[in-house]
C-alpha cells in the first residue's frame, strides 16, 4: 500500500501527535461540511464545501475548507474554469498535490458523464434527435468548455434516434486531419440512415470559419453519393451555437 492508497499526498504528512493533518471533524462545528449537509441537507453547502468533502484532508495549518476555497477562488468561483484546468495548473494551488488534483479531475469527469445521460437511459431507450437545440445540449457539455477543437460524429436510425456517436477529429487543424472515409465506413458498419457532425470552437465565436463551410460541402456531398443524409452541422460554444441546417445552409 503507498500513501496516496489513503488520500495522502506524496509529501503530505500523516497526523500525528505533533504534526497534525486537518481533517473535516478536527474543525469546529460551523466549519464541519459533512455535518451542515447531514442538518441541512447537501444543498446547503458551498462549491468550495463539497469540494472539501471530496478532497477530505488540508494541509498543516491549512483546514481543507480553506484549502478549497482558495482553489476555487484561484478559478473566480467557476466550475467551467476549474474544468479547464490542467493537472499542473490545479497544483498551483497550495495544498493541492497530485493526488488531490486527480480527485478534482475526477470529480469534473463525473460531472461531464452525468450531464450526458438522459431519462432514455433508464429506460434503455435510444435517445432521439428532433432539432438542432437538442444536438446541442446533447454537446455542450462534452465539447463547449474544451481549450481545444474536436469533431464529433452523431450516427441515426431511420427514426433520428442516435445509435453511436464518435470522435473523428481533435486538435488546432480540424480540418488537415478531416478523414471523411473513416467517418462513412463508421456510418455503414453501424447501419446509420443520417448523421450529424458536431465540433466546438475554444474561443467563443459562432461565425463558421471557411474551412467549417468547406468541410460541411465535402461530408455532406460524400454523404450523398452513399446514400446517407447529412441533416446537420453543429458549432458549439459555451454561450450557444451556430446551426447549418437552421441557416439554409445543409446542400
Amino acid at each position: 500500500m503507498t500513501r496516496e492508497d489513503f488520500g495522502l499526498e506524496a509529501n503530505e504528512p500523516e497526523t500525528t501527535a505533533y504534526n497534525p493533518v486537518v481533517k473535516i471533524m478536527e474543525m469546529s462545528k460551523d466549519e464541519r461540511p459533512r455535518e451542515r449537509a447531514i442538518a441541512h441537507g447537501i444543498g446547503s453547502l458551498t462549491t468550495a464545501e463539497l469540494l472539501a468533502i471530496i478532497l477530505r484532508t488540508g494541509q498543516p495549518g491549512l483546514p481543507v475548507t480553506d484549502l478549497c476555497r482558495q482553489l476555487m477562488s484561484d478559478n473566480e468561483n467557476s466550475l467551467l474554469r476549474l474544468e479547464r484546468r490542467s493537472r499542473s495548473e490545479l497544483m498551483l494551488t497550495k495544498g493541492i498535490g497530485s493526488a488531490k488534483a486527480l480527485q478534482v479531475e475526477a470529480m469534473m469527469e463525473v460531472m461531464r458523464r452525468y450531464r450526458q445521460e438522459s431519462i432514455d437511459n433508464l429506460t434503455k431507450q435510444l435517445p432521439a434527435v428532433s432539432a438542432s437545440a437538442a444536438i446541442y445540449e446533447r454537446m455542450r457539455y462534452r465539447i463547449a468548455n474544451l481549450d481545444h477543437e474536436e469533431v464529433w460524429i452523431i450516427l441515426l436510425n431511420r427514426s433520428n434516434r442516435i445509435i453511436k456517436e464518435f470522435r473523428t477529429t481533435t486538435g488546432s487543424s480540424v480540418a488537415s486531419v478531416f478523414d471523411i472515409k473513416m467517418i462513412l465506413k463508421r456510418a455503414l458498419l453501424e447501419n446509420a440512415e443520417s448523421l450529424v457532425m458536431c465540433h466546438n470552437h475554444p474561443s467563443g465565436s459562432l461565425r463558421p470559419s471557411v474551412q467549417d463551410d468547406n468541410i460541411t460541402q465535402k461530408l455532406s456531398t460524400a454523404c450523398k453519393t452513399m446514400d446517407l443524409r447529412m441533416l446537420d452541422h453543429v458549432i458549439v460554444t459555451t454561450d450557444g451555437y451556430y446551426s447549418y441546417n437552421d441557416q439554409g445552409r445543409m446542400i
